[in-house]
């Protein structure tokens, strides 16, 4: 008769043990942010440190010379990342939104958060079928883009992050734009240098390299028009350049501006005591009842 009650007592505690270790390893959850900044800060130094061992494996003498420990280290690493990813998959039905047993998980596997977890551990294991070790090492390159989880912890990385998504459409209008220019006139120069120089212009992807370097100012020297016509055109191009990727500077610019107004707005706001209203102190006179 008591078996009823016990199971959901049991299923009670494990629903709530799965809620703790969502909530500390999740830092957007309300609830335990001391632990949850603890652990988070601590696996950002380890994705760090994984950074350092991977630049520093590079290094041919330090590579040969320490081969063991950069090993027993990748092993380590490895062993962490996995344990998190099977818990992450475990406890995220308690996330909002993703309370289903299956599909909840399933979202949080194919979430931009999941593939980028996934991918932190994926080059381990890939490593034992690869052939291309490069491309493999590579890859473990991307367990930084985990380090982006803690901007939620600072205000700083959130007003960027507003910012950027406040003036997507103006910076998607610019980078089109930009990005026009540089297909077009690409193309135009290699109409144009094309018959006397064929193998440094030897086709439109080639000449893409000369448009990137000139719309960018960059001039790397390897790739340059020796027509008239075509130097008349490069010194448009890298004028041009110089005035259009001021562009996106400036809207950013504009949106930390706007952000920073409108912060210093709403701190400004204070509400009344007898009547809710919320008005800004400078007319604090004005507010009469």
């Amino acid at each position: 008769m008591d078996s009823k009650p016990t199971r959901t007592s049991e299923l009670g505690n494990k629903r709530s043990f799965r809620k703790k270790v969502w909530s500390t390893l999740d830092v957007r959850y309300s609830e335990r942010k001391g632990i949850s900044f603890v652990f988070n800060i601590s696996l950002s130094i380890l994705i760090f440190l994984n950074t350092i061992a991977i630049i520093l494996n590079t290094i041919p003498d330090l590579s040969q010379n320490y081969h063991t420990l950069f090993r027993d280290f990748e092993y380590f690493s490895v062993a962490v990342f996995l344990i998190e990813y099977l818990l992450r998959l475990w406890s995220c039905v308690e996330s909002r939104g993703n309370s289903h047993p299956f599909y909840g998980r399933l979202a949080f596997m194919f979430s931009f958060w999941g593939l980028v977890d996934l991918l932190a551990i994926a080059p381990f294991f890939l490593s034992a079928f690869a052939t291309d070790f490069a491309f493999i090492r590579m890859l473990r390159l991307l367990r930084i883009l985990r380090l982006f989880r803690m901007s939620r912890y600072f205000h700083a990385f959130r007003i960027i992050k507003n910012v950027l998504f406040s003036k997507r459409e103006e910076l998607i209008l610019a980078f089109s734009f930009i990005f026009f220019l540089i297909i077009f006139s690409s193309s135009l120069m290699y109409y144009i240098e094309h018959p006397v120089q064929p193998k440094n212009f030897s086709s439109i992807p080639a000449a893409l390299w000369w448009g990137v370097n000139t719309m960018t100012t960059v001039g790397y020297g390897d790739i340059y028009p020796i027509t008239l016509a075509g130097k008349i055109l490069g010194a448009f191009v890298a004028i041009s350049g110089i005035s259009l990727f001021a562009l996106p500077a400036g809207i950013i610019a504009s949106g930390f501006n706007e952000h920073i107004r409108g912060y210093k707005s709403e701190q400004g706001k204070v509400k009344c005591p007898y009547c809710q209203a919320e008005y800004y102190l400078a007319e604090k006179g004005k507010h009469v009842h």
